[in-house]
């Protein structure tokens, strides 16, 4: 019996991450934002104000920032599914995209005051917006965004907005938009705060966020054949802080009854009998066996075995939370890899 060392996931980079600022205490920065939830955007310097004025660092001054915009701007569909179709009809002429865009931004600019909907583009524009009238230095990112339907094995379109702010001489990045909610398929945006989007270790955030200029990777080399080709990861990933390392890719090659080793780090540490391995078939979640769990410094691995030949989509999950998903193809003989 062989074992494919297949799975191995990583934590902790160097520098800008929210680590950076342990110390700080997030508490009243929040409080703000709760407190002048259902704000209207019709005057910004005022909101800026009432946010700020209690606060004195310009992480908690950000941080009431971008609490406030991620709990009281929506996420608007129908805008975000209509920029999508342009920018495909336009997919060859950029200069066309350019012109449509200028003309439809004013009419989502003006929902955006009126109503606090929006996509992605208008999270980052406020977010930038708000910065400026603080006196925080913060830029918008405009890239590819990686989920289930877009950007997987090939990049199609530019399809995502995100910012990076200066602390303390520092850049960091972050997603109002993905830290806002979530859409669900026949229920539409639902709001669900996700901090794990909030001044994201770099690495991290490159698993589903790769920007058109590579120096917003920050300290981060990955390639552009590495981002599409990785294994697919979700909200819950940066909830958790998971990173996925190697495999690198996300179809993964084994014969049958070889040992699968996984092995991944955690940025926010994880109960090991927390962890699964699963499969649907059907509507129904099946587990896979998995044995040999071990916990050692800031790593876990465990082992698994295919039983059979086949395709198989296998999802990494922590309590009940679909982390990373691979699909495994499950020969009888060894493919070249």
């Amino acid at each position: 019996m062989k074992t494919i060392l297949f799975f191995l996931f990583s934590v902790g980079v160097a520098n800008a991450q929210i680590s950076d600022f342990k110390a700080v205490d997030f508490t009243q920065a929040d409080h703000m934002a709760k407190l002048y939830e259902g704000e209207g955007l019709d005057n910004m310097p005022a909101l800026v104000y009432k946010l700020t004025n209690t606060l004195t660092s310009p992480i908690e001054k950000f941080r009431a920032i971008y609490m406030w915009v991620c709990n009281n701007i929506a996420c608007d569909i129908n805008q975000d599914n209509t920029v999508t179709r342009k920018r495909q009809v336009f997919k060859n002429d950029s200069l066309g995209y350019v012109n449509w865009n200028n003309t439809y931004k004013k009419k989502a600019f003006k929902k955006l005051l009126k109503h606090n909907k929006t996509m992605c583009t208008g999270y980052a524009y406020l977010i930038k917006e708000l910065c400026f009238l603080a006196q925080i230095d913060c830029v918008i990112i405009n890239g590819y965004g990686r989920t289930a339907n877009a950007n997987v094995e090939s990049l199609e379109l530019v399809n995502h907005s995100w910012n990076a702010v200066n602390l303390n001489n520092k850049w960091y990045l972050c997603d109002a938009t993905w830290s806002s909610g979530y859409n669900l398929i026949g229920s539409g945006f639902i709001k669900s705060y996700n901090d794990g989007y909030f001044l994201t270790n770099p690495e991290l955030f490159a698993l589903n966020h790769y920007p058109v200029d590579k120096k917003w990777l920050l300290n981060n080399d990955k390639k552009m054949s590495e981002y599409v080709l990785a294994p697919l990861v979700y909200g819950h990933t940066f909830r958790y802080g998971v990173e996925p390392v190697s495999p690198d890719k996300l179809h993964v090659q084994a014969i049958v009854d070889d040992e699968i080793d996984f092995r991944f780090k955690a940025l926010n540490g994880i109960n090991p009998e927390t962890l699964a391995m699963v499969r649907f078939v059907g509507d129904d979640l099946v587990k896979l066996k998995i044995y040999d769990v071990v916990k050692e410094q800031d790593q876990i691995s465990f082992k698994c075995q295919f039983k059979r030949k086949g395709v198989f989509d296998a999802h990494l999950k922590i309590n009940d939370d679909i982390i990373a998903t691979y699909v495994v193809e499950v020969a009888t003989n060894k493919k070249s890899q």
